[in-house]
């Protein structure tokens, strides 16, 4: 891996502007689980009705795309291309396409927004909706699209509810975070915590969405923020987004949740879980005051049962999820680009490393170590 990487890959493309061809581009594959990412020369098909073809610039990977690499209970899921945090540019639509054309900005969503279904019209929340099929095969296989975005591929298709449009004034080498680590993080606190001007916050894990969520405690208005992980390496980048004091758990003799209720006079009004832990969740809630405190649940994780002792709920504390950020995804997107050229995101402290979609397996190896904090993976160039 070298210290300063060539921007993008020098891959050739087979392609035409009508969107009527079939494109070989160059993907990163998921052939089994536990097995390094193979990059290879896919097809990807014409879009069909209400699908929209995007060549992708930029990428990053997330926890979300080990859990699958690793964790995965569907191997019948593979082959797969991974992959669903990215930015890119409208290569062709298929018929019933009028909300996006040919080069304009978009980022692939990983929820749907259809803005017809009993979730879109409550204007609350938005049912986990994927697009079911897939347009990429690979040494005359199909090959799977991953939660219908597969972001590790030059190339990609999907459905017109799957896709939003960003201002074209939006660098795409940050936005690509709007995708998952910022709007899920920051739109645990503004929308799903709904952190108040004044109040006192725990953060827990500082990923790149625990991070954002640091964000969002502040630009809400909150006045203590406590950034709570097992390393301090990352309490600096914490610090720059809005954190007023760190905490790791490692260097006390008793519970976090105990040492933040003895920080807060009784524990803190707002909590966010951001580690996809059940221990860590325990924790979080458990820190939140009695009354009214309020805890988010943000991490994923699909492997374990999580829990507490009723008297805790009883209290008067609240225990809820956050699914992307709670945003309408089309409409969320949109507020996160206001916000950004407003400059009320600062979203360079999230991209640690720089790479090319070719080194897609350094990255994952710096995840898996917690030695990154958002990898930026160059694609295709503008």
């Amino acid at each position: 891996m070298s210290a300063t990487p060539p921007l993008f890959l020098s891959f050739k493309h087979n392609s035409t502007r009508g969107g009527t061809e079939v494109i070989k581009c160059k993907a990163a594959v998921a052939w089994e689980s536990n097995k390094p990412l193979v990059i290879e020369e896919i097809e990807v098909a014409p879009p069909e009705a209400n699908e929209i073809r995007v060549k992708i610039v930029t990428t990053g990977l997330c926890h979300t795309d080990l859990y699958q690499l690793y964790d995965n209970k569907h191997p019948d899921a593979l082959p797969t291309v991974l992959g669903h945090e990215g930015a890119g540019i409208v290569e062709s639509v298929g018929p019933g396409v009028t909300e996006f054309q040919p080069g304009d900005k978009v980022i692939p969503l990983p929820i749907s927004q259809c803005g017809e279904c009993r979730f879109c019209k409550s204007g609350k929340h938005l049912k986990h909706l994927l697009f079911t099929v897939t347009r990429f095969t690979c040494r005359g296989k199909k090959v799977y699209q991953f939660m219908g975005t597969s972001t590790f591929s030059e190339y990609t298709v999907v459905h017109k509810n799957d896709l939003a449009k960003i201002d074209a004034a939006a660098p795409l080498d940050k936005v690509f975070l709007f995708g998952c680590a910022v709007s899920t993080g920051y739109g645990a606190a503004i929308n799903s915590a709904q952190v108040t001007p004044g109040s006192t916050c725990a953060v827990f894990g500082l990923g790149a969405v625990g991070l954002a969520a640091v964000m969002g405690c502040r630009n809400a208005g909150a006045k203590k923020i406590f950034a709570v992980d097992i390393n301090p390496d990352k309490f600096d980048r914490a610090k720059a987004l809005g954190a007023t004091d760190t905490i790791n758990p490692k260097d006390y003799d008793k519970p976090v949740s105990q040492v933040l209720a003895d920080l807060t006079n009784g524990g803190v009004d707002f909590s966010i879980e951001c580690t996809g832990n059940v221990e860590v969740m325990r924790s979080a809630f458990e820190a939140c005051v009695k009354g009214w405190g309020v805890s988010v649940v943000v991490g994923y994780t699909d492997l374990h049962d999580f829990a507490s002792r009723p008297a805790q709920l009883i209290s008067g504390r609240t225990w809820k999820g956050s699914l992307w950020g709670g945003y309408r995804p089309k409409d969320g997107v949109a507020d996160l680009g206001k916000a950004l050229l407003a400059k009320r995101l600062n979203l360079e402290e999230f991209i640690s490393h720089k790479m090319t979609l070719n080194e897609v397996n350094d990255a994952i190896e710096l995840m898996k170590k917690g030695q990154c904090i958002r990898t930026l993976m160059a694609v295709c160039p503008e």
